[in-house]
């Protein structure tokens, strides 16, 4: 997407990468003076509470008629201050010569990672710095009730060898053989898979969450005309395009751009009907990360 615009418009881009929970603090923490222009992908419902918070500028796409509905719903909840940019299902992957060396059954469902056959055996990311992680936490909290996700939360935590501050890191960990299971997003996995990884990918028996990566101007941009001109960049059908380019392969939000032939078919997923309204707050996150903490209290 970087190299793309920049041989586009002739503009030096700068485009550090963070954990969505990380860009979230640094847009806070520079409200009075921001440092940067746009916030481009990451999930949606950590774009919402910037929104909530009055971090976000209010910006309506060129492309909005060409948008998805899930992406055109998004952006009316966020009162058009973030658009959809593309979706993705929350799932598993497991390593299959390594659940095989260990004699281990495949796990299908969420249940099945709590058992303690898989002890020291999965990853998952840190809600507090990754929009994947947090992903799940509602996801679980949406599928089985809160005290019943918190209780599951407590189980799994015991087989949990690290909690990891990127979300993709996971899978890309499993790819490597580092780790028998990783917790992500599914088109995550796909890429790791892509690459020659000998990885197995579930979608969880029970059902699963899925994610709304956002794109959205910082209010208080320095160059906000450019800022605008990026954001219809990144949702037309070229800038979407430069996802597939990359290896990526969610679904992108433009009804016009080419769905990446690997990316999953979140149709046939059993999905959960994700709360973005509730869940997006600043409350709803605070309240749950504190909740985390206090019972599972992660290391890393």
């Amino acid at each position: 997407m970087e190299k793309t615009y920049e041989a586009k418009t002739g503009l030096d881009v700068n485009m550090p990468r963070m954990s969505t929970g990380e860009i979230l603090d640094r847009v806070r923490a520079e409200s009075d003076a921001p440092a940067f222009d746009v916030w481009w992908g990451g999930t949606g419902v950590t774009h919402l509470q910037a929104a909530y918070e009055g971090l976000l500028e209010p910006s309506r796409p060129k492309q909005e008629a060409d948008l998805l509905p899930w992406a055109r719903n998004f952006f009316s909840l966020s009162g058009g201050k973030s658009v959809g940019l593309y979706a993705g299902a929350l799932g598993f992957a497991y390593n299959s010569d390594l659940l095989s060396t260990a004699r281990l059954p495949a796990p299908n469902c969420w249940k099945d990672l709590a058992k303690p056959v898989y002890r020291g055996h999965i990853l998952s990311g840190n809600p507090h710095s990754s929009g994947t992680a947090f992903t799940t936490l509602v996801t679980l909290v949406q599928l089985l009730g809160e005290d019943e996700a918190f209780a599951y939360m407590r189980e799994l935590d015991g087989n949990i060898m690290e909690y990891t501050k990127a979300g993709a890191e996971p899978v890309k960990a499993a790819g490597r053989g580092e780790i028998t299971i990783g917790i992500s997003f599914m088109h995550d996995a796909v890429t790791q898979k892509q690459a020659g990884a000998p990885l197995v990918i579930v979608a969880p028996c029970e059902g699963t969450g899925y994610e709304i990566g956002a794109v959205s101007i910082i209010k208080g941009s320095r160059n906000l005309e450019e800022a605008r001109r990026f954001l219809d960049f990144a949702l037309s059908p070229e800038g979407q395009a430069t996802g597939a380019a990359a290896g990526q392969n969610q679904v992108p939000s433009n009804a016009r751009a080419m769905l990446p032939p690997a990316a999953p078919d979140i149709s046939m997923i059993k999905m959960v009907d994700y709360d973005f309204a509730t869940f997006g707050s600043p409350e709803q996150r605070s309240r749950l990360l504190s909740r985390f903490d206090s019972e599972i209290n992660p290391t890393n």
